[in-house]
């Protein structure tokens, strides 16, 4: 079993890797590596999206690897090839962003990603820091984990998802924000699993586990 991490320029990947190898031993002992190349994509058995920073920079950067994006479709969505994309890698999927200006996305799940306006005062952006997640649906990579569990969130902007169906599990921070997202072979948290302790180490052991 081959999981590819895609490495775009786009954030540190060592703590996600050691995470992946990390549950990838307990498993299934399959291989785990970091690449900027769309021919491992297209041999990967799953595939992550990990991503920090704003989301146009993200997706420019993405672009600029020559034939990846069309392999991430090839293997996802013609393939149906299990997928989890981690922070902006997560908001990516969306139809676009409306960061600093407006960015298409993958649009491989309807919706937006608009900026964090808490509905209290004094609550700061970004949101950074630990946070209780709310399960909306059960769902395969949710096993194990439950409402109240808490994961670690850094980021100023949301996911609005445009069919509610696709909404997994949010938080609230001065309203609702989404927290994980699903369709089908695709899956998305905003949160980093690989710094949330036990649930986003419980998270990823499913996710090498799934058979969407």
């Amino acid at each position: 079993m081959l999981t590819v991490l895609v490495d775009y320029e786009s954030g540190n990947l060592h703590s996600a890797q050691k995470a992946f190898e990390r549950m990838a031993r307990e498993v299934d002992g399959g291989e785990v590596i970091v690449t900027a190349r769309p021919e491992d994509v297209l041999r990967a058995d799953r595939i992550v999206l990990p991503g920090d920073g704003a989301f146009p920079a993200c997706r420019r950067e993405l672009d600029a690897v020559t034939g990846m994006t069309e392999a991430l479709t090839e293997a996802v969505i013609t393939k149906g090839r299990p997928f989890l994309g981690i922070c902006v890698g997560m908001q990516l999927l969306a139809t676009r962003g409306l960061e600093y200006t407006q960015t298409p996305g993958l649009d491989w799940i309807g919706g937006d990603v608009v900026r964090i306006m808490p509905d209290q005062p004094g609550m700061k952006v970004p949101h950074m820091g630990w946070n209780d997640m709310v399960l909306d649906r059960p769902h395969a990579v949710l096993d194990g984990i439950d409402t109240g569990d808490h994961a670690y969130f850094v980021h100023s902007y949301r996911f609005a998802v445009a069919d509610p169906a696709h909404l997994l599990a949010h938080v609230d921070y001065g309203g609702q924000v989404t927290a994980i997202v699903g369709r089908d072979n695709i899956l998305g948290t905003q949160f980093h699993p690989e710094k949330s302790q036990s649930a986003g180490l419980r998270l990823i052991g499913n996710f090498l586990r799934w058979k969407p």
